[in-house]
């Protein structure tokens, strides 16, 4: 007795049923065929777990969708194994056992449907791969044969998230754009110089523009996730372009005592691409990098070719931390807070998926942060 080894956890406990265990209540459930029919109805992935939170059921959704080769792939797993989170394999006693489980929402559920209560949360994981998943879950308690055990049901909600996040995203921006509109309508009657009239009337036209160029932005962002954005192709010469857009970007409030220049170096080479979506990237990338300057800094562009293609590459001298760099292209991680990490998530989506671009980029100390976009000359055609 004083052999038996103790699996330490920091929130829900790490013992677990045998397999043999696991396998008899599988075969007794399976028994059931009104359970099997049910299960095989319902069009979310469905597990029923033991007291050990271990998987001893399933239904076909969950083949599908993890691709596996038949349930038994499952079974004597806990649900944070089974989708791969990263806290999963952190400890001895897997999935539940760690610090970080006691905020996830899945365990909360399964805990709250233990002490038989049923219990609706949303849990997000990260996956050890770097991916991530939003989920919504169900866990309800059951008692079959004498026996408690609880219904899991999983929900897909990253399109529910990605809407969410593109909406306050868009919301965010036009406000501050009308809210600039709106000063600058108020302050025209008063104005007594023409010199006064003149520079408000030239501050409505800018802020007019942008807020229909947010307009145009949150519909392209939306067709690109719905995979429904039509690219126009033309020839860009890849120095002007960024010459053009260090112009643009250096009247911009975030410019403000910082500076951005073109290398010297940079050639001059001419490719097909699609210079509103290649102006949201690289605008983006110019905008995050001055946004993460300090006064007198200077953010650097280059262009160069590189076999086939075409390497733009903007940098700045600060650093990121290494949580920020480990979720830079997540959809809703942002370091400016909730509802604002559209930017470089954007930048991964238009950029590899409608421009058959590469998006990279390295930070590191005494080097600063430098992103890397590659394109090719002749891209394929659709």
């Amino acid at each position: 007795m004083g052999d038996e080894m103790v699996l330490e956890t920091e929130f829900a406990p790490a013992e677990r049923a045998s397999q043999d265990e696991v396998l008899c209540h599988f075969d007794n459930l399976s028994t059931t065929s009104l359970l099997r029919d049910v299960m095989r109805a319902i069009p979310n992935i469905v597990l029923i777990l033991n007291q050990k939170r271990q998987i001893v059921f399933a239904n076909g959704r969950l083949v599908e969708h993890l691709q596996l080769h038949d349930v038994h792939e499952a079974l004597g797993k806990h649900p944070g194994e089974l989708f791969n989170c990263v806290h999963a394999f952190e400890t001895e006693g897997g999935c539940g056992a760690t610090r970080f489980c006691r905020h996830c929402g899945a365990a909360r559920a399964i805990l709250e449907a233990q002490k038989g209560h049923m219990d609706v949360e949303e849990c997000r994981i990260l996956q050890s791969d770097g991916k991530a998943l939003d989920l919504r879950v169900w866990a309800t308690p059951l008692t079959f044969n004498g026996e408690n055990f609880v219904i899991f049901a999983v929900m897909d909600i990253e399109d529910e998230k990605r809407r969410a996040m593109l909406e306050r995203t868009f919301f965010h921006d036009i406000l501050n754009t009308a809210g600039i509109i709106r000063g600058a309508v108020e302050l025209l009657p008063t104005a007594e110089e023409a010199e006064t009239t003149e520079q408000l009337q030239g501050m409505l036209l800018s802020a007019t523009r942008r807020l229909i160029g947010e307009i145009e932005m949150q519909r392209e962002l939306v067709a690109a996730e719905d995979g429904d954005l039509q690219l126009e192709y033309q020839l860009v010469e890849a120095r002007a372009f960024l010459q053009d857009l260090a112009h643009t970007y250096a009247t911009h409030k975030v410019a403000r005592h910082k500076h951005i220049q073109v290398t010297p170096v940079a050639e001059e080479i001419v490719f097909q691409s699609d210079p509103r979506m290649l102006t949201r990237v690289l605008g983006n990338l110019i905008k995050n990098a001055l946004e993460a300057s300090h006064a007198g800094d200077v953010v650097t562009l280059h262009c160069a070719r590189v076999g086939d293609a075409v390497r733009f590459q903007v940098h700045n001298p600060t650093v990121m931390p290494p949580e920020v760099q480990e979720q830079l292209f997540q959809r809703s991680f942002s370091t400016k807070g909730e509802g604002r990490g559209i930017g470089t998530y954007s930048i991964k989506l238009l950029t590899e998926h409608y421009l058959h671009g590469k998006v990279t980029f390295r930070s590191r100390a005494g080097e600063g942060t430098t992103f890397v976009v590659t394109y090719p000359l002749h891209p394929p055609r659709e």
